[in-house]
């Protein structure tokens, strides 16, 4: 499976946007999807994830309440709507998948087919 993110853009601090995270060359329909984050000169930061039913979602502590992850398996798509972006977003956001526990859902490291990247930038 191939995975392609889009959606990012330019947005003002308040604003909102939706990245998309769709797959190809198979279904995500067994997987975990995972959204991750790198900011310039930072490590990369996990953000969400979603189990292949789609119920109880992880969230990043700060991201909670503002960003909602959901599946469309029939689309094979996963969704990440970011409400109320602060300027700490900007980042290059990366969907992944993964098929560890919800243990290690928050590990890069387990993670093993990742999309290409589209950047969000938020400003103030």
């Amino acid at each position: 499976v191939q995975l392609q993110a889009s959606g990012g853009g330019l947005v003002q601090a308040g604003g909102f946007l939706r990245l998309s995270c769709a797959a190809s060359g198979g279904t995500i329909r067994s997987y975990t999807i995972g959204w991750f984050r790198q900011a310039p000169g930072k490590e990369r930061e996990f953000v969400s994830a979603t189990g292949w039913s789609g119920g109880s979602p992880s969230y990043l502590d700060s991201v909670k309440g503002r960003y909602i992850i959901s599946r469309d398996n029939a689309k094979n798509t996963v969704y990440l709507q970011m409400n109320n972006l602060k300027p700490e977003d900007t980042a290059v956001y990366y969907c992944a998948t993964t098929r560890g526990i919800r243990s290690s859902w928050a590990d890069h490291r387990m993670y093993y087919v990742w999309g290409q990247g589209t950047l969000v930038t938020v400003s103030s």
